[in-house]
C-alpha cells in the first residue's frame, strides 16, 4: 500500500481506472449533480465525448464528469512544541498585544476573528502568537493569502519566526511536491488542493482580488478547514459580506487603527490634470514629471501605479526619455512580467529609483521610505479599498513614519472621496 501520509488533508482527481481502494481516503464524484466538488461551480460545459467538465478551476487540472475527487483523511500527530516553535523574540507594543492575546483566547474557544487593522499596523507580528498556540498543540495551521507577491513576503518572514517547524509555501509560479508541512503558506488558489486540513486558517488580504467577491475561493477556504477549525480573516478594509457576518455574532471583530510605530497614515494629496498624462506622441504631462522629478530629488524610492498593463512600456518609454541625462534608473513590473519577483526583490535593494507598476503590488509589500503617486486615480480599476492600501505603502518605517501619496486624476470619482474620508478617520 502506498504511504499516503504526506497527503494528509489532501484532495486530488483520479478517473476510474486509476482509482484503486486506497487507506484513510474517501471518493465523490469530483461533478455531482451539475457541481464541482472541488470548487463549488456550476458546470454547464461539455467535452466533445459529451461529458460535463469544470472550466472554473480547470488550471488545477481538469475536473470531468466520471473522474473521482480522491480525498486524504490519514490522522497525523505534530510533535508538541513547548514554545510552539517560534524562534522570534521580538516585542510586541501594547495594541498589538491585546489584538495577540484576543486571537490565542479566541483560538482556544474555536471562536472565528476578524482583524480590521489599519495598513503598517504589524498584522504579521500579531499572528505569531496565535500560529505558536497551534504549534504547542501539534495542530496544524495555513496562512492563504490572494497574491504570490505577499506569499513571497510572508515566508521568509515566519522561515525566522518559526524556524523548528517545517514551513511550506504554496503558489502558481513555484513547483513544490506535497509535504506534510504544519505550517503552510500558499495563495487562496491552493487552498482547492486541501479539504478539512487545518485546524486554524488565517486569511490575509480578504478584500483583495482575486478572492474578494470569488465563490469558488470562499468554497475552497471553507473546506480547507476541518469541521472544528477556526477561520481568522486580516483586512485593512472589511467587505460587507464579513461585517455582516460579524453583527450575526459568527466572527468577533479586533479593531487597531494605529500602525506599529504609532505613526498615521499618510492622507493623499490631490493632483487635478485636464490635458492626458500621456499625449498622442508619447510625451507626459510636464506636472507630472515635475512630481516625479521632485521625488526622485528627495532620494525616496518611488512607485508610480498605472491602470492597465499596456500602459507599462509607454510610461516607461517616456519617462527614460525624459530623465535619460538624469541617470534614474527606471523598471517597470506587472502580473505576467517573468521577471516579477526579481524586479521586486531590486527596487527593494533600491537598484532602481522607480518602479512603474499595476495594482499588483498594492498590499501586502513593504518598501523602505517608499513614496507613492498613483497615475488616474479616478480610474474604475482603483476602488476605494485599492486606494486605501496602495496609500499604506508610505510611512511604514519607524524613522520614516509620513511620506507622499499623490493621486492624480481627470475626475474627483466616489472612490477617491471614499478611500481619503477613511483615512482621516483611521486617523482619528
Amino acid at each position: 500500500m502506498e504511504d499516503l501520509t504526506l497527503l494528509s488533508g489532501r484532495q486530488w482527481i483520479a478517473n476510474q481506472e486509476d482509482s484503486s481502494i486506497l487507506e484513510d481516503c474517501s471518493k465523490v464524484p469530483v461533478i455531482e449533480n451539475h457541481v464541482c466538488n472541488r470548487c463549488g461551480s456550476k458546470v454547464e460545459c461539455k467535452l466533445p465525448s459529451g461529458k460535463l467538465y469544470c472550466r472554473t478551476c480547470i488550471g488545477l487540472r481538469r475536473a470531468n464528469e466520471g473522474d473521482l475527487l480522491i480525498r486524504c483523511h490519514r490522522k497525523v500527530a505534530f510533535p508538541e512544541l513547548s514554545d510552539g516553535g517560534m524562534t522570534w523574540r521580538g516585542q510586541l507594543t501594547p495594541l498589538q498585544q491585546q489584538i495577540s492575546d484576543k486571537l490565542v483566547i479566541n483560538f482556544k474557544q474555536k471562536q472565528n476573528s476578524l482583524v480590521h487593522a489599519v495598513t503598517g499596523a504589524g498584522k504579521t507580528e500579531m499572528l505569531f502568537q496565535l500560529i505558536a498556540e497551534c504549534m504547542k498543540k501539534g495542530k496544524r495551521a495555513c496562512i492563504a493569502t490572494p497574491r504570490i507577491d505577499v506569499v513571497n513576503e510572508l515566508f521568509p518572514r515566519f522561515e525566522v519566526a518559526f524556524a523548528e517547524i517545517g514551513i511550506g509555501k504554496y503558489h502558481g509560479r513555484e513547483h513544490q511536491e506535497p509535504n506534510l508541512d504544519q505550517l503552510t503558506i500558499c495563495t487562496t488558489h491552493q487552498l482547492l488542493k486541501f479539504y478539512e486540513a487545518f485546524d486554524l486558517l488565517v486569511i490575509d488580504e480578504v478584500d483583495s482580488f482575486p478572492y474578494v467577491g470569488n465563490e469558488q475561493l470562499h468554497f475552497a477556504a471553507k473546506n480547507a478547514v476541518k469541521k472544528d477549525g477556526v477561520r481568522v480573516y486580516l483586512t485593512a478594509t472589511p467587505t460587507d459580506d464579513l461585517l455582516a457576518e460579524v453583527k450575526q455574532g459568527k466572527i468577533q471583530i479586533l479593531k487597531l487603527n494605529r500602525r506599529f510605530h504609532g505613526g498615521l497614515l499618510p492622507v493623499p494629496r490631490e493632483k487635478l490634470f485636464i490635458k492626458p498624462f500621456l499625449n498622442r506622441q508619447g510625451q507626459i504631462h510636464v506636472n507630472l514629471l515635475s512630481e516625479i522629478i521632485k521625488v526622485v530629488k528627495s532620494k525616496h524610492p518611488l512607485l508610480i501605479f498605472i491602470p492597465r498593463i499596456e500602459q507599462i512600456q509607454v510610461y516607461l518609454a517616456a519617462l527614460r526619455k525624459k530623465l535619460a541625462n538624469d541617470n534614474v534608473k527606471i523598471a517597470g513590473v506587472h502580473a505576467q512580467d517573468p521577471q516579477r519577483i526579481e524586479k521586486v526583490a531590486a527596487f527593494r535593494q533600491r537598484k532602481y529609483d522607480i518602479l512603474l507598476t499595476t495594482t499588483i503590488l498594492e498590499r501586502g509589500v513593504t518598501f523602505k521610505n517608499v513614496w507613492v503617486i498613483i497615475v488616474a486615480a479616478d480610474d474604475p480599476i482603483y476602488t476605494a479599498a485599492s486606494l486605501v492600501q496602495i496609500a499604506g505603502r508610505v510611512g511604514r518605517a519607524k524613522d520614516d513614519k509620513t511620506g507622499l501619496v499623490l493621486y492624480c486624476y481627470h475626475r474627483y470619482t466616489k472612490n477617491i472621496r471614499i478611500s481619503i474620508k477613511q483615512i482621516k478617520e483611521m486617523n482619528k
